[in-house]
């Protein structure tokens, strides 16, 4: 399954700040109609997605060691040492990846403010004068006659 079809936690959040359902807005990028926050956003989306899943897998996991029905004789606290590092790795990679997307979207202009067309910035002209072009004689050694 594409990161595009799965939801995240922040989906909404990204249909509030561009004005559309996360699908439009991967047309939208896919069309080059787009700007780059667009696009990060989108990628940042991608991101979160999988680590989204990978906290779920752990979870999952850890809910299936821990089981009511499981026999007491097959518990290990080793394993589950190893599922709380695994855990605590995969939360701190969400969590970065919601703050990189949050912030992101905190520093956007609301929708109503942003351009309809490209800032152009104007580019500043250099002009330079040649120097004075050498004399003929330049760099000629007179010589003496006697």
């Amino acid at each position: 399954m594409s990161v595009n079809d799965k939801s995240t936690s922040r989906d909404t959040a990204l249909e509030e700040a561009f004005g559309a359902s996360v699908a439009e807005l991967y047309a939208q990028a896919a069309h080059s109609e787009a700007g780059a926050a667009l696009h990060r956003a989108l990628e940042l989306r991608g991101f979160l997605a999988i680590a989204e899943e990978q906290v779920v897998w752990v979870r999952d996991r850890v809910r299936a060691g821990m089981s009511v029905d499981r026999d007491l004789g097959e518990l290990s606290a080793e394993d589950l040492r190893m599922d709380a590092q695994w855990l605590e790795a995969a939360l701190a990679g969400r969590n970065g990846y919601v703050a990189a997307l949050d912030d992101l979207l905190r520093t956007m202009p609301d929708p109503g403010q942003r351009p309809t067309r490209p800032v152009q910035f104007a580019q500043p002209k250099i002009t330079a004068t040649a120097p004075p072009a050498p004399s003929t004689s330049a760099g000629v050694v007179q010589t003496r006659r006697s």
